[in-house]
């Protein structure tokens, strides 16, 4: 780009040339983004532009403020400085009251969301005196997370939830098993509420830290500032309520808040390892009370979800992994986002180690332990067993030529089982099912994989199903 070219939307060189560099900036984020977000993060901005346009400071009011702008805006901003400007530009951000600058270099091209590591947390002790500890992690948004067919009917509802709170869909019960995505959704229902409403009062907790809570406020006898607590919220975020198992003084204070928020209209979110239902050692009223909402599952990622998600997680660690080689470690690795995240740090630190390009190869090698583990951790066998023990039929039920329903319909479950947690082949599958064709194993996985997101009872029955076979 000529001089001439970068400079004409910004005038003279100097103060006024680097204020119409960013005034460039913010009329075009006010077209591109909704109004009162634009009002909200963007406009009381104050922009200090280096002579030479290389250093562009944003100065921000408060420590809470600028990590929600680092982690929500500040690839988009950068991207749009260099591209007004005609080349890279360092985007720094600092708080306006003080000197202490948060330093961020970011490449507008790739602009990578920051990750859980380093993702800063709203309820830091920086944050401004008199703010309100959400605890959420900002990085944790419906944009970084991977939609696929495994989460969609949850992450639909949660932004359902954190478009319209106190409405449908309250309470919100999502369950899954470990490592799903569960927590990483309530972060985004929270973060989304308060990018629309920032002045809304929004907790994420751990139901453990709930239990602490319970306990802090009878030793101290401070229940009435407990109450205050979590009483006045306008969106409450749970996650793992099964911890409330066997603790009946914090399952009592936690229907109480659930009660008085659903009076005020206030929105609650909690996530489980399983279905209300099938909650062990939690009073029944308060069991009914998860279940009278809406109740979802997040299961296990499919391959081409895996396949995302590890392309994704790649470039957030500013590698390139081909996507043959995502293939074979989400074939290989299947039962939940944290096992591919382990998989990918040991196949990048095995690649940097031995200073050698990342491809199939490489991953067998840097992944042959998980691999030896997975290969013989669940077998047709076992399934055939679990699945027939679990429907209270013969496991000779599952190779014979019988058809009635009550047969078939556990075969079927079993046969999806079987695609979904082996490596096995369909006409593996089907020989080890007395012989059957790849067709008959084809046409089980389509109706039962179809079938599982239209009907609850079945879901609940195979995410049972799966965690037992999981152990």
């Amino acid at each position: 780009m000529t001089e001439e070219s970068h400079r004409s939307p910004m005038g003279p060189a100097g103060a006024d040339a680097g204020q119409g560099l960013w005034q460039a900036c913010v009329e075009q984020l006010a077209q591109d983004l909704p109004e009162q977000q634009f009002n909200t993060w963007i406009k009381p901005l104050v922009a200090q532009v280096a002579e030479d346009f290389s250093k562009v400071t944003l100065l921000v009011g408060n420590r809470f403020k600028l990590d929600w702008i680092r982690a929500q805006y500040a690839g988009r901003i950068a991207a749009l400085l260099e591209s007004i400007y005609g080349q890279s530009v360092t985007l720094e951000l600092a708080l306006a009251q003080r000197e202490a600058v948060a330093r961020t270099y970011i490449r507008p091209a790739t602009s990578p969301a920051a990750t859980p590591s380093d993702a800063p947390n709203h309820s830091s002790d920086e944050a401004p005196a008199g703010a309100f500890r959400t605890r959420l992690n900002p990085a944790l948004t419906f944009e970084t997370l991977v939609e696929g067919t495994a989460n969609r009917m949850a992450r639909s509802a949660a932004m359902h939830v954190a478009g319209m709170p106190g409405h449908l869909y309250n309470p919100l019960f999502i369950y899954g098993g470990v490592g799903l995505g569960k927590t990483h959704l309530v972060h985004a229902v929270g973060n989304k509420l308060l990018a629309d409403r920032p002045d809304a009062k929004v907790l994420y907790i751990h139901a453990e830290q709930f239990v602490s809570d319970v306990v802090k406020a009878y030793q101290r006898r401070t229940f009435d500032e407990f109450k205050e607590r979590y009483h006045s919220l306008d969106l409450l975020l749970i996650d793992d309520v099964q911890f409330f198992a066997n603790k009946d003084r914090t399952q009592e204070e936690f229907f109480n808040a659930f009660e008085a928020l659903l009076a005020k209209k206030s929105h609650i979110v909690m996530t489980s390892d399983t279905y209300p239902k099938g909650l062990a050692n939690i009073h029944e009223r308060l069991v009914s009370r998860f279940d009278s909402g809406l109740t979802v599952a997040i299961e296990p990622p499919e391959l081409e979800m895996r396949v995302a998600i590890l392309i994704n997680k790649a470039r957030a660690e500013s590698t390139e992994m081909p996507e043959e080689v995502a293939f074979f470690v989400a074939k290989n690795v299947r039962s939940n986002v944290r096992e591919l995240e382990g998989a990918l740090r040991k196949i990048l630190a095995y690649s940097r180690f031995n200073q050698k390009e990342i491809s199939i190869q490489l991953a067998r090698e840097a992944l042959r332990d998980l691999l030896s583990i997975q290969n013989r951790q669940i077998s047709v066998e076992n399934i055939q067993k679990t699945v027939a023990d679990y429907y209270k039929i013969k496991v000779a039920d599952m190779y014979s030529k019988k058809r009635p329903a009550s047969i078939a319909r556990p075969r079927q479950i079993a046969m999806y089982l079987a695609k979904e947690l082996t490596q096995k082949s369909l006409p593996e599958i089907g020989e080890l099912f007395g012989g059957r064709d790849h067709t008959t194993v084809l046409h089980a996985v389509r109706k039962i994989s179809g079938e599982r997101q239209q009907l609850t009872e079945l879901n609940q029955q195979l995410h049972v199903l799966e965690q037992t076979l999981k152990g």
